[in-house]
């Protein structure tokens, strides 16, 4: 009988025994066996005696269990071999006394967990690692630095954390695809991690960035020696596919504690760095400082306030006037964005306009902004029982949006606006970006009859050649232009330049920025048309405007310390 349960349990798992009540083998399967090898079980073994060192307490109370309660019992542990122990789980089953066995046994079947045990590690390295290079990813790094932080906290020794950004990266996925890429990622790792010391940590943290902590570096010499490695390292020639690649490296730098106390800070500023390493030359490195342009510590929260901003409609436009320069009558407004926050008032446009313009929020922003300006101008000119123009910015985002189109005739359809009555100013860079898109979509404004505006002309590109090739109606000078006016030769001399070329392009001008009447007199001797700034009016809500248009005195608008123009003839609008 015995034996024919022993060739039944043959079958019943990966390893199986038998035991006794003080945990002795009395069987043991050949599979067991076979596994063991040269410490094959004897009668008499303990079990305990084949599993390892760290284990047999487990193993100990799970038998214990057993043998007390009745109960099968599981437990993992691993089991001895000549060549690597063998996770296994053991599930232990007390067998009741009869005619089998008068004393008390027990039956363990256990299950081989090699390739379970693999399969987890391989995930927990996946998850911890990058799958291209096989180094840290963010997870693992910022685990990292915390660690070193501590460790740093207990010792009082600094450290730094520098990341590593490739150089002309994007030309190789450009030029030879997406493989040769990767394989140059790869290199660049194994360069990387060579040149750093078995202390220190390597990690890519996606793209072409990497980052590296470098324990006990923390003065500004070594961190230079240390940071001059790793872009030489990364100045040398790749060989990939028969092809020989240059790239380089741009190297930033955060010290702890110096610059900040927390993983995030560390990594942020240190990224920051970098990119002013490569604003200001590449293949260099770069120690963040706080007196250079770095992260705003409220970016984040203020991004998110934004987007609760949109929610709650805290967001609202002012109207600037444009006015004639002979008479200064308004002939129309720009549209200026505002943002109103319940507890931090007025936030500056330069604050939050790049971050929407980064996340994408400034296409919602825009086409909001640019169909609430036509359906106001419609009230505007109720007010004013005569023609008015609106203009309205439009972003690089915006523009190159492929929506775009849609959103501008929608907000012409929606307000009823003739196009002729909406201008949109765009700048100089956003139009050389991709000349090509430009010129596509630009057309395809001025056959809803929108008119073109160059916004702050003179600051971007110093070729004129858009000018023909564009379909453009205005130029708006820039302020930086207008402000030394007219002391500055070299600013006139700028301004003269403009006007006469406006005047033979058939181009309307706006003067950006006039504050004086000194400047508004010699812009209006030099033929300039339309003006905008302080002088004859800041940029207001609409129902001030309306008020200055339904009172026609817009004398009401300019400071009482400043001479005005008396109010002259209507003229078209640019």
């Amino acid at each position: 009988m015995l034996q024919e349960l022993d060739h039944l349990m043959e079958e019943a798992g990966d390893v199986v025994f038998r035991l006794n009540g003080a945990g002795t083998l009395t069987f043991a399967s050949r599979r067991a066996t076979a596994l063991i090898g040269r410490l094959a079980p004897l009668p008499g073994l303990p079990l305990a005696r084949l599993v390892c060192d760290d284990d047999q307490a487990a193993l100990s109370a799970a038998l214990s269990a057993t043998l007390a309660t009745r109960l099968p019992q599981t437990v993992q542990v691993r089991i001895r071999a000549p060549e690597t122990d063998v996770w296994h789980a053991l599930r232990i089953t007390c067998l009741t006394p009869s005619a089998l066995a008068q004393a008390p046994a027990m039956l363990v079947v256990g299950r081989d967990l090699s390739e379970q045990q693999a399969t987890e590690e391989r995930l927990r390295h996946l998850a911890t690692h990058d799958a291209l290079t096989g180094l840290p990813n963010r997870l693992l790094l910022s685990d990292r630095i915390r660690m070193v932080i501590a460790n740093a906290r207990r010792s009082g020794q600094g450290f730094a954390v520098a990341t590593i950004g490739l150089d002309g990266f994007k030309k190789v996925n450009d030029g030879l695809g997406h493989p040769a890429g990767d394989a140059l990622l790869q290199m660049a790792a194994a360069r990387l991690r060579k040149t750093l010391r078995d202390s220190d940590t390597l990690a890519r943290v996606g793209g072409d960035e990497f980052v590296a902590i470098l324990t006990g570096t923390h003065a500004e010499a070594q961190i230079k020696l240390v940071a001059g490695r790793l872009i030489a390292a990364l100045q040398s020639p790749f060989e990939i596919d028969k092809h020989t690649i240059y790239v380089g490296a741009s190297v930033g730098v955060s010290v702890y504690p110096e610059h900040a106390e927390d993983e995030v800070r560390l990594v942020a500023l240190a990224d920051a760095a970098m990119s002013r390493a490569k604003q200001t030359g590449k293949a260099r490195c770069v120690i963040y400082s706080p007196t250079q342009a770095g992260p705003q510590q409220h970016d984040i929260s203020l991004e998110a306030a934004m987007f609760q901003a949109v929610r709650e409609g805290e967001f609202l436009l002012y109207y600037q006037p444009i006015v004639d320069a002979p008479g200064c009558e308004i002939q129309g407004f720009e549209t200026l964005m505002r943002w109103k926050h319940p507890t931090l008032g007025m936030v500056p446009p330069v604050r939050f306009i790049p971050i929407a313009e980064a996340n994408g929020l400034i296409n919602l922003l825009g086409a909001w902004a640019l169909k609430a300006a036509c359906v106001q101008l419609r009230q505007f000119e109720e007010v004013a029982k005569r023609s008015l123009y609106i203009s309205v910015n439009i972003s690089p985002r915006q523009f190159r949006n492929d929506k775009f189109l849609g959103v501008l005739d929608e907000a012409l359809a929606f307000s009823g606006l003739p196009g002729e009555r909406l201008i949109l100013e765009i700048t100089e860079g956003t139009l050389m970006v991709d000349p090509v898109h430009a010129e596509t979509i630009l057309s395809r404004m001025a056959e809803r009859g929108a008119r073109i505006a160059i916004d702050d002309f003179g600051t971007g590109y110093s070729s004129l050649a858009y000018l023909k090739r564009f379909p453009i109606s205005v130029l708006k000078i820039d302020r930086a232009f207008i402000r030394d006016l007219p002391a500055s030769q070299k600013d006139g001399a700028i301004c003269s330049t403009v006007l006469d070329l406006a005047r033979h392009l058939d181009l309307s001008v706006v003067a950006e920025g006039v504050e004086t009447a000194e400047q508004l007199g010699w812009l209006e001797q030099r033929g300039c048309q339309y003006i905008q700034g302080y002088l004859t009016g800041k940029p207001m809500p609409a129902n001030v405007a309306l008020a200055a248009l339904r009172d026609s005195m817009h004398a009401k608008l300019v400071p009482h310390d400043i001479p005005t123009v008396s109010t002259a003839s209507q003229q078209v609008a640019p």
